[in-house]
């Protein structure tokens, strides 16, 4: 009898010695397939990387742009936020998890994301878009957005319809665009209001001994709004002082020859001598106004601008420039500049609101108050910052809209059909559990 005790309880000691050895080696099998799928993981996004290293040099960020702010944070597992793809590179970045507000999203310029799952957004910059290399086909889930803070003399093939419409979202300087540019060369109001660089008129009368009444300076020459005609035309009836390459006629220090010193403070001050500027763009669009419009309301110099036919809408005060489409001819405007070269009175009316600190313009002070960017402000974020945030979360808004028309329609078809939740479809079960 103790014999067959002893044997019961070996056998005891047996069953439960296997079972506990087939729990720890089941643990074992799980952790092991837990790693391997890291490991598949990561070994899968450095083959990524690896083939990025072997894209084209021009895969490069925004010349001009590297001094740009970013706060941002690498991320290298994106499989849990929408993957954002920079088709035509602006960033460079080749993994970042980028955080908007509430919402996350990952932006790379690696195109081995083409076919991702998570794969949500197609970024494009316009100086780089190629018609011929898209990602094609195109899938329904897929938004396109374009940033494109050129004009349609950068790339003519942006601005035909069948093009632009390609895109959901843009960020350009028309007003009408998702995400407007148009105030892209204006930091704000305050260097609008600033005295920083006026030079008093008395001053201005008397540099006239020396100076011409207008200043044109330019070294991208006849573009294709063809301003250097205009303005060979309009120096055959009033002197102007060119200092670009473009219809030079005087020389600027030699430390201020670079086209990259028209920022520097000592081309500010040979400017704002000046009582008029003459300010035309390269290209004659609505909405696109650059440096040459707001940089002589910056120095005090009254600017005579040609290009944006909506400019009255983005002036600081109503008489704050001289529109050249105002004129039916080179000889009228040449006309109308001498007389308030001559007449002080009249000349002070185009400088008063600078001088009062007064800009009435409410459009302008709308557009600068709520745009989600600044310039040259590291206290907030850039355009490009802005525009990545902006598709960010136009693509959450949509993933959130889309779990919400599943919802309701679940719980519709849940309703209609008076049936158990294993009998509703699929996705309607999953979305129940999410």
């Amino acid at each position: 009898m103790v014999w067959i005790q002893r044997r019961k309880l070996l056998a005891s000691c047996l069953c439960v010695t296997a079972t506990v050895f087939l729990l720890v080696t089941l643990q074992v099998v799980v952790e092991l397939g837990k790693f391997e799928r890291k490991k598949f993981k990561t070994s899968s996004l450095q083959d990524g990387q690896a083939k990025m290293q072997e894209e084209p040099a021009h895969l490069y960020p925004l010349p001009g742009k590297e001094t740009l702010t970013l706060n941002r944070k690498t991320h290298l597992e994106p499989e849990s936020h929408p993957i954002m793809l920079w088709w035509s590179p602006l960033t460079g970045e080749t993994g970042r998890l980028g955080q908007c507000g509430a919402d996350a999203c990952f932006f790379t310029i690696n195109r081995t994301f083409l076919h991702h799952p998570m794969t949500k957004a197609f970024l494009f910059y316009g100086t780089d878009f190629n018609i011929d290399s898209l990602p094609l086909p195109r899938k329904a889930h897929h938004d396109w957005a374009l940033f494109h803070e050129e004009s349609p003399k950068n790339n003519y093939k942006l601005f035909h319809k069948p093009v632009i419409t390609l895109f959901n979202y843009t960020a350009t300087f028309s007003r009408h665009s998702h995400l407007p540019l148009t105030t892209q060369y204006l930091e704000g109001v305050e260097v609008l209001k600033s005295l920083r660089y006026l030079v008093p008129l008395r001053s201005k009368n008397d540099l006239r001994r020396r100076l011409a009444p207008l200043v044109y300076v330019q070294s991208d020459c006849d573009p294709p709004s063809d301003r250097d005609s205009y303005v060979r035309e309009l120096m055959t009836y009033i002197e102007v002082d060119s200092y670009g390459e473009c219809l030079r006629n005087k020389d600027l220090p030699q430390q201020l020859k670079n086209p990259a010193s028209m920022d520097a403070d000592g081309f500010y001050r040979i400017i704002a001598q000046y009582k008029f500027i003459l300010a035309f763009e390269n290209a004659v669009c609505d909405d696109y106004i650059t440096e040459k419009f707001w940089r002589p309301l910056k120095l005090g110099v009254v600017p005579v601008y040609y290009g944006s036919p909506s400019i009255a809408d983005w002036l600081p005060s109503n008489r704050s420039a001289i529109l050249v489409s105002e004129f039916a001819h080179p000889r009228e405007l040449a006309s109308y500049i001498r007389q308030l070269d001559h007449d002080d009175r009249l000349y002070e009316a185009y400088i008063e609101w600078k001088l009062k600190g007064e800009v009435s313009n409410r459009r302008l002070l709308t557009a600068l108050r709520e745009r989600k960017w600044g310039v040259q402000d590291v206290h907030q974020d850039n355009y490009i910052d802005a525009f990545e945030c902006m598709v960010c979360s136009k693509v959450w808004d949509n993933i959130r809209l889309q779990e919400k028309k599943v919802l309701v329609r679940c719980a519709e078809m849940g309703h209609r059909r008076k049936t158990k939740q294993n009998n509703l479809p699929r996705l309607c079960r999953w979305m129940a559990v999410c």
